[in-house]
């Protein structure tokens, strides 16, 4: 009968196997692919050209980012989209609050269709009022 190691050279062997450079070479591969069709897809709906897609590498998973930190920290808004609503803020010139309001927006799932991904808008999020 077969026996199965669950560590290799001291480490788990899912690790171990990540962290071979075929498997390595192969996620790096996928991910640019992925970052390009990611690219070019935000570049199609893009207004201000704060948002860029980035590709990091940590010690053996790749990430493919959707950051707007330049703009308006909008990310989680460009790939999910955004219901109607608005909130308080305070007038910068008056000191006086004031109600701010913004449109609904449909989500780019940008991300979600550069890997593959089904759609799925995120759980709505009911905002108490003042």
């Amino acid at each position: 009968m077969a026996q199965i190691y669950r560590n290799v050279k001291g480490r788990p062997l899912t690790k171990y196997l990540a962290t071979l450079d075929g498997v390595q070479e192969v996620l790096e591969d996928k991910v640019t692919v992925a970052a390009a069709a990611a690219s070019a897809a935000l570049f199609e709906h893009r207004q201000d050209g704060h948002s860029t897609i980035e590709i990091d590498h940590g010690k053996v998973d790749w990430y493919l980012t959707l950051s707007d930190e330049r703009g308006d920290k909008a990310a989680m808004s460009i790939e999910y989209g955004r219901a109607a609503g608005g909130r308080w803020v305070k007038d910068k010139r008056t000191g006086n609050p004031r109600w701010q309001s913004w449109g609904e927006a449909p989500g780019l799932f940008i991300l979600h269709d550069a890997i593959g991904l089904t759609r799925k808008r995120k759980a709505k999020v009911k905002v108490k009022e003042l």
